[in-house]
C-alpha cells in the first residue's frame, strides 16, 4: 500500500484488511471471476478495492473498558462450584 494520497494510518488498516492479498512488496493482488466477461469482473475487483478502503477510512472504535456485574460473577462462581461437585462425584465409590 504505496499510495502517497492516503494517510499512514489509512494504509495500515488497509493493510491489515487486505491480509495475504498483500504481497511482500506492498501490492494488493484482487481476483475477480464471478462474472463472465473480464469487464465486468475488473469492475467487480475495483468495487471491492474501494469497499476495503472505505472500510479503512473509519477508525476503530475506542474500546471502553469495563467491569463484569455482581450477578455475573455470582453465576460464573455458582456454575464453577457444580462442575467441581460433579467432578468430585465422579470419583471411586468408598463401599
Amino acid at each position: 500500500m504505496g499510495s502517497p494520497s492516503l494517510p499512514e494510518p489509512v494504509k495500515l488498516r488497509a493493510a491489515a484488511l487486505a491480509g495475504s492479498r498483500l504481497t511482500a512488496d506492498g501490492v494488493m493482488v484482487v481476483t475477480a471471476n464471478r462474472f463472465r466477461s473480464q469487464p465486468q469482473n475488473r469492475d467487480d475487483a475495483i468495487e471491492r478495492v474501494v469497499a476495503m478502503l472505505r472500510a479503512a477510512l473509519t477508525p476503530p472504535k475506542p474500546r471502553r473498558a469495563t467491569r463484569p456485574t455482581l450477578g455475573s460473577k455470582r453465576r460464573r462462581l455458582d456454575t464453577k462450584t457444580q462442575r467441581g461437585t460433579t467432578k468430585r462425584l465422579r470419583g471411586k465409590v468408598d463401599l
